[in-house]
């Protein structure tokens, strides 16, 4: 998920203007760089595939769906750069277009099936998906999402994997319900999340517990959510690190002081 500021076009076009080619495009190189763009507009056909599943209740082969786009998402940025696709294809922004394909996954086909499930209250789950929408649009408009040790700003709108946990714990929909309420107050909270991939701190131990969340994830998937104790607990342990690992450690800097 590369969500950033959104690109001031006007400043876009002077830096073209102003830097230096560093080497002469050709037109395999724009061929190449062009395919970036499809490869991370795949993501939306992608969500597609998602919400065909979600309107039929297969769940789990949507979450695989989501899980795809996840891969998409996370490659399309290092070949971004790799391919220099800013430089040989200035006519097509890729923050914008990354920015329209994660809303679709990160936040539209979710917000679908957080509010079709039948796990919330039923009065409350229409309601609930609108707050999800809004609140998502919202945020991903907001320049001020990402902190300057790219640290996202409140709940970071990774309403896929909210989803997923709803799935997975399969609460009393009161609870599911206040749950899914508050995660959309706490987009705007005054509060750091991690950003798996790009905080630096603790890379190493990030990384590790995001392969094995990946490979506890893929297993719960396979098993349709019929999955032990000790797994959903690992899951939940592997949430509360990415959500909470920053607070908890500013308040043990803060006692320190």
């Amino acid at each position: 998920m590369q969500i950033g500021a959104i690109p001031d076009s006007t400043a876009g076009a002077m830096d073209q203007t102003t830097e230096p080619d560093s080497a002469p495009a050709t037109s395999r190189m724009r061929i190449a760089a062009f395919a970036v763009h499809i490869f991370t507009a795949l993501g939306a056909g992608v969500a597609l595939l998602a919400m065909l599943e979600a309107v039929r209740e297969h769940w789990a082969n949507m979450f695989g769906w989501l899980g795809a786009a996840l891969i998409i998402d996370a490659i399309d940025g290092p070949l971004a750069r790799k391919l220099d696709v800013v430089r040989l294809q200035p006519n097509w922004s890729g923050d914008v277009l990354d920015l329209v394909v994660d809303f679709v996954t990160y936040v539209f086909v979710p917000a679908y099936a957080i509010t079709a499930s039948g796990l919330l209250l039923p009065v409350a789950a229409p309601l609930l998906g609108i707050g999800i929408m809004v609140s998502g649009a919202l945020y991903f408009a907001d320049r001020r999402m990402k902190a300057s040790d790219n640290h996202f700003r409140g709940f970071p709108a990774l309403w896929n994997a909210a989803a997923f946990y709803l799935f997975l714990l399969h609460l009393p929909p009161i609870l599911s319900t206040l749950g899914i309420a508050i995660l959309i107050a706490l987009t705007f909270a005054p509060f750091h999340v991690l950003h798996p991939i790009r905080v630096v701190r603790l890379r190493w131990l990030t990384l590790w517990l995001m392969a094995i969340g990946a490979v506890l994830a893929i297993y719960t998937l396979i098993c349709d959510f019929n999955v032990s104790a000790p797994i959903v607990v690992a899951l939940c342990a592997i949430a509360a690190y990415v959500i909470g690992s920053d607070a908890v450690i500013r308040q043990i800097k803060s006692f320190r002081a």
